[in-house]
């Protein structure tokens, strides 16, 4: 989810040929294809904070719909935690990679994760106690990574990059900083979206099939990179730029919720 001060203009053709393209590949071919969803920005409405993201009611139950017509071959790939993604969706339980892949549910249930060092327990307590007073600026414990969220003071960034980038010195190389809409995480260095989506298409329902990965942020454009020479769709919620491994766009996350609830009809 990279953050443009400036976004590109797109036609709307371009923007629509995403759209045509999820509803083509799912409605022909439901059996040929596996479906990898990015939450924030992409399923959902990015908010204010973190805590501020509503989950449209009918959204469950269509993405339970559809998961099923694709012989459960629906995953979701996230920086969110595995256990505050399981609560958006309440009481469904979908395979999940979340923090990046740092956290993975298969489709038989099995759960890997990554574990937070004392160490690094520590460093997120500190970035706590040093932003303390620093108003609009959240600090999001996500167990094995950390979020420093600025959307309501974007002024603080330049505050922010320092303090950050002391924190992952002091983290060493297990760890990795990454940028998103106006975000800075520090996340478990082994974690890549693009390497989630290849561990679930190594196994079943995903293996053998054709992978649709939809996102809308810098994050996601590992996906893309994995998907693209599968002859998958790489679809990007929001303007395709020319830094962009997506092939496709489409125009917002309502745009997508659109596409989901005419395929779970």
């Amino acid at each position: 989810m990279s953050y443009q001060k400036q976004p590109l203009v797109i036609a709307e053709s371009d923007a629509a040929s995403g759209e045509d393209s999820i509803f083509a590949a799912l409605t022909s071919a439901p059996d040929s294809w596996a479906l990898f969803l990015d939450i924030d920005g992409t399923l959902l409405d990015l908010a204010e904070t973190p805590d501020g993201i509503v989950v449209p009611p009918e959204l469950p139950g269509q993405l339970e719909t559809l998961s099923a017509r694709l012989g459960g071959a629906l995953a979701l790939v996230t920086g969110r935690g595995l256990s505050y993604a399981d609560r958006l969706f309440a009481p469904l339980r979908f395979p999940i990679a979340g923090l990046h892949g740092a956290e993975r549910r298969a489709a038989d249930g099995s759960v890997t994760t990554a574990e937070a060092t004392a160490e690094f327990e520590a460093l997120k307590a500190d970035l706590v106690r040093q932003t303390k007073g620093w108003s609009g600026v959240l600090i999001e414990d996500k167990g094995a990574a950390v979020a420093a969220h600025y959307r309501l003071a974007p002024d603080r960034e330049i505050d922010l990059e320092p303090l950050m980038q002391q924190a992952l010195d002091r983290a060493g190389p297990d760890w990795h900083m990454q940028h998103g809409k106006m975000v800075i995480e520090i996340r478990p260095s082994s974690a890549d979206k693009g390497h989630a989506v290849e561990a679930f298409l190594a196994q079943p329902p995903f293996k053998g099939r054709r992978p649709i990965a939809i996102g809308d942020d810098v994050t996601d454009e590992a996906m893309f990179r994995a998907v693209n020479p599968l002859g998958g769709l790489s679809i990007r919620v929001g303007p395709l730029s020319p830094a962009s491994e997506a092939k496709a766009s489409i125009a917002s996350a309502a745009a997508l919720r659109g596409v989901i609830a005419r395929l779970a009809a």
